[in-house]
């Protein structure tokens, strides 16, 4: 007789299903939550930072890191009460496959939920299929269904072969290797002995070739790492001195004060006192940020050497310019021949090209501004206190503020006060409705106009760090208003088609605002920025869109 078995019956691997999706928020009011699930959990920070304890380990997140944790672990996730956290969490339900005959046969272990933490500090395409999967967790038809089911097995796909990849790297002596451990983990007991291990040679050789690609000694490097870690924890202000001393490896703050001075020259007390660094920043906006407040970066890493040019603003000089494309160690070398005293980058930053405050640590200390975890003020405001130029940011914000307020009264005065404004980014694969950040900063807060009912709603939630949310072309009419503004990204090759076949669309020629001629296209440069000299700017062109029409 033929008995018809299901083609993968017989590999007795598991089946993955998904239990639940769930969006969580960490803020200086409900700063933690308590994980303690029956089933494996995938924990994705979308925004923010914070950290996990759990299992006597501490986990430091940022947005892009991901977190896969066994069934019945328990942690407490803590979010940074200066950067509200945002987190997505995903139960993975594992099941028998459908067999026939063996019914005791266990089926084999599941990789996915092994029985060990498993953390992955950023995986930003694991994150995006995360939002994915939440945005369409109640499907409208089969069609948004499967695809949910594709999405799910993509991402567990992913986290298999991201598993596979660090075994297999794990297993292999390096040079490299043992220097990304020293830089991971200098605060614990590390010997020239056990990085040398790592990297298959004896220690004698190991601290020669060590030299030879750092330009310092194991100890010389280690050494750097932790001072500059205590400038990072000391500006921040968050800590004593003792608590600093043994975060970064220390024994006593006495000891961490002689380091501290070899290598300065000046005692941890007086380090935040002295007159504004040396300074690096990771793109643009940063830059920007820094000439707003009468300093010039040594070296700006970016995509181009652009600058917003303002009255107020001084055209940089001197400043040197790297292609953020360049290799980690060419950014090293440079920070290190331009004395270079403090880097100020976002960690997404970084990451999106191959790099890490970690890496960079040993050349100067780096300050983490979140870009999309927090809003263009708290970012001017991180940076100035940072240089020590708290007050004058201050002032520069409170003289905005004014300009702000003398540009609603002219605005209330038009037609635009009683509309219901969108905004809408169309990108070469995406429609996007656009928040409470760029171009959507200054409509809804500076001049206090009125988005779409599901834009306030998110607004309300996120506050500034509702930057935007795709939709599909037949969602159009429910986030359309009575005026839209548009703007359009081209393509690689500079075309924008994909905007044109918006534009001739029925669902874009049918809204109310396109038949009245009541839509505006917006230069993405003058528009797209998100830092204060751009936003003042993007101020006077609203004002002067609105009162014009």
């Amino acid at each position: 007789m033929n008995h018809n078995v299901p083609e993968w019956a017989e590999s007795r691997f598991p089946l993955y299903t998904m239990n639940s999706i769930d969006s969580l928020y960490g803020t200086a009011n409900l700063p933690t939550h308590t994980l303690q699930e029956n089933a494996a959990v995938l924990v994705a920070i979308a925004s923010g930072k914070g950290s996990l304890n759990i299992a006597e380990q501490t986990y430091e997140l940022i947005e892009g890191s991901v977190v896969l944790i066994p069934a019945f672990q328990q942690g407490v996730l803590l979010a940074d009460p200066r950067s509200p956290m945002h987190v997505l969490k995903l139960s993975i339900g594992i099941c028998k496959p459908v067999s026939v005959g063996d019914e005791d046969v266990m089926i084999r272990r599941s990789d996915v939920a092994s029985g060990h933490i498993q953390f992955f500090p950023h995986e930003p395409s694991i994150v995006a299929k995360m939002e994915a999967l939440y945005r369409h967790r109640l499907p409208a038809d089969e069609l948004r269904y499967v695809k949910n089911q594709i999405l799910f097995h993509q991402l567990i796909l992913q986290l298999l072969e991201r598993q596979e990849t660090d075994h297999e790297a794990g297993e292999q002596p390096s040079l490299e290797r043992s220097i990304s451990y020293l830089e991971n983990r200098f605060n614990e007991k590390i010997t020239r002995e056990h990085l040398a291990a790592m990297a298959g040679i004896s220690p004698s050789h190991y601290s020669i070739l060590f030299k030879k690609v750092t330009g310092f000694s194991p100890n010389e490097y280690l050494s750097r790492l932790r001072v500059h870690r205590a400038m990072e924890l000391l500006i921040g202000g968050t800590a004593t001195l003792r608590d600093i001393a043994l975060k970064v490896g220390y024994k006593d703050e006495f000891y961490l004060s002689r380091r501290f001075k070899r290598q300065t020259g000046a005692s941890p007390s007086y380090y935040d006192q002295g007159s504004a660094p040396r300074v690096a920043v990771m793109l643009a906006p940063y830059a920007s940020h820094l000439l707003q407040l009468g300093l010039e970066p040594v070296v700006t890493i970016a995509e181009s050497g652009e600058y917003v040019h303002a009255e107020d603003v001084t055209v940089p000089q001197s400043m040197i310019f790297v292609p953020a494309g360049s290799s980690v160690q060419h950014v090293q070398s440079v920070l290190l021949e331009n004395n270079v005293g403090l880097i100020i980058a976002a960690r997404q930053h970084l990451q999106r090209y191959g790099m890490n405050a970690e890496q960079l640590r040993a050349a100067a200390p780096v300050i983490d501004v979140s870009w999309m975890g927090l809003g263009w003020k708290d970012h001017f405001r991180l940076i100035a206190h940072a240089i020590n130029r708290s007050e004058k940011a201050e002032q520069w914000l409170a003289d905005f503020e004014q300009e702000e307020q003398r540009a609603r009264q002219i605005v209330q005065q038009t037609d635009a006060a009683g509309e219901v404004i969108a905004i809408f980014v169309l990108r070469p694969q995406q429609l996007l409705v656009y928040g409470a950040r760029n171009v959507g900063y200054v409509l809804y807060q500076s001049l206090g106009l009125n988005p779409p009912d599901k834009v306030r709603d998110e607004m309300e939630r996120k506050k500034d760090l509702f930057h935007s949310f795709p939709i599909e072309l037949e969602e159009l009419a429910d986030y359309a208003g009575d005026r839209l503004l548009v703007i359009v990204y081209p393509d690689a090759n500079g075309s924008t088609t994909h905007a044109e076949a918006v534009f001739r669309s029925s669902e874009w020629q049918q809204l109310a605002a396109v038949r009245q001629n009541r839509t505006h296209h917006l230069n993405l440069d003058d528009w797209i920025p998100y830092n204060p000299v751009s936003i003042r700017l993007q101020l006077q062109r609203a004002v002067a869109l609105l009162v014009g029409d």
